[in-house]
């Protein structure tokens, strides 16, 4: 009993240790496979052919570009074609053509259906960088209700109407899911209400993302939140009082 329970800690150890790496590699593996296979092939035949046009040996070139050591051409002038694309779509015509593009796709049957969770999935993989420059940092609030402390990252500094209606200093706030960190609530809450954490937004987002598990400081944010709060409810009261 005691070699079996030992056997399963140690194999789920090293699996946690392993896993990582190994999905890590076989992503990677998987990418390069697959713009190999369907795009630097097609790209590679193209240039095949217009060397052919300018009187090459199209034997030659067969061993040369598509069986040889420079078949990885192919895939760099793909890698390079959607860094291109990349350069275009951030300009304000690329934007504005892109979204007449997205426009359609989420007006074709069966496409919508399909490519909003798709485009999620991507967008919180490859534009986590994009994203944390939406945030200046990162407070706590009682949110859902009083006496519950969530964490949130601000975005903005309220709504006019709302902060010229009340006369507050308002922040508006993103109250992360976990664990896609880029989805949420979106809350505004007078500023003497929040409490500024010790924390940045890439600590912030493995906080959301890891559902609580992976603490900075290890506990002191903790410390500091549950000090400032008991600190801060006494204020809260005297302001709902009012």
């Amino acid at each position: 009993m005691v070699v079996t329970i030992s056997f399963k800690r140690y194999f789920l150890r090293g699996l946690a240790i392993l896993l990582p790496t190994v999905v890590t590699i076989w992503i990677f593996v998987w990418g390069y496979g697959f713009i190999r296979d369907n795009i630097s092939i097609h790209i590679k035949h193209w240039l095949v052919r217009l060397i052919i046009l300018a009187g090459g040996s199209h034997e030659e070139l067969g061993r040369f570009w598509i069986d040889g050591a420079l078949s990885i051409a192919g895939f760099l002038i793909a890698v390079v074609a959607v860094c291109i694309v990349g350069v275009l779509l951030a300009s304000v015509v690329g934007k504005t053509l892109w979204r007449m593009v997205e426009k359609f796709i989420m007006n074709t049957p069966f496409l919508r259906q399909v490519y909003p969770y798709v485009k999620q999935i991507t967008d919180f993989v490859l534009k986590q960088e994009e994203k944390k420059k939406m945030f200046s940092r990162v407070v706590a609030v009682e949110y859902p209700r009083k006496g519950i402390w969530s964490m949130g990252m601000v975005t903005g500094s309220g709504l006019k109407k709302v902060v010229d209606s009340v006369e507050k200093e308002f922040l508006t706030v993103l109250i992360p899911t976990s664990p896609t960190p880029f989805t949420g609530f979106v809350i505004m809450v007078p500023k003497e209400q929040t409490i500024d954490l010790d924390m940045t937004i890439e600590e912030a987002l493995r906080f959301a993302v890891s559902g609580g598990v992976i603490t900075p400081g290890s506990g002191q944010a903790r410390h500091t939140l549950g000090g400032q709060a008991a600190a801060a409810l006494p204020k809260a009261d005297s302001e709902n009082k009012k």
